[in-house]
């Protein structure tokens, strides 16, 4: 099973320049919440990096540009679905449930009851 990690953001580096400033500016109307949950303002969350780096499935990390290129299909982001081998995807965690958390432990407390 590989689990896949859409960020409502799109990628490149003048859009990650433009989330961070969003970031830094007005984190009240930051739009990925995922983001904020896995990312500080420049880097990786440690907890987060730790969880990423010991899970035994396969993760992967994508911008919405970036998913909906490669899987031609649009959803409501920030998302975090499983696949199957055959691409059949299952929603893990919807936009509304990401909005709710407030920490990478709660994310991952999340993925680790859902992915047993």
């Amino acid at each position: 099973m590989k689990i896949i990690f859409v960020y409502n953001a799109n990628s490149g580096l003048i859009n990650t320049v433009l989330d961070i400033r969003h970031k830094i500016i007005s984190p009240e109307t930051y739009n990925c919440n995922l983001c904020n949950i896995t990312y500080g303002i420049l880097k990786e969350k440690e907890e987060w990096k730790a969880f990423r780096e010991s899970s035994n499935h396969e993760l992967e990390f994508l911008h919405k540009d970036e998913f909906e290129k490669k899987y031609k299909q649009v959803r409501e982001y920030p998302i975090i679905l499983t696949s199957n081998k055959n691409n059949e995807f299952h929603e893990l965690i919807n936009k509304d449930e990401l909005k709710k958390m407030k920490s990478a432990e709660e994310l991952i407390d999340k993925l680790q009851s859902s992915i047993k």
